[in-house]
């Protein structure tokens, strides 16, 4: 992972309905992956944000520049 790659926010959390933690990266729409530890899901999106970049570059679309921490209401 370069080091764009790893500036993302990453949200973890588990989830009931799909018995397994989840990595999210809200500035990668649809940038997400699974795991059944906190640990897992978070090498598994780090695999998933390399391969979301590469595709959108692959396509010629615009990769969202890393905004840093990201706040929520």
């Amino acid at each position: 992972m370069t080091t764009n790659e790893s500036r993302y926010e990453i949200i973890l959390y588990w989830s009931d309905d799909d018995q397994a933690v989840i990595a999210e990266v809200p500035e990668l729409p649809g940038c997400a992956a699974d795991g059944e530890t906190y640990e897992e899901a978070l090498t598994n999106v780090r695999a998933i944000m390399v391969e979301w970049i590469e595709t959108a570059r692959d396509l010629g679309r615009e990769v969202p520049k890393p905004k840093g921490r990201l706040t929520f209401a």
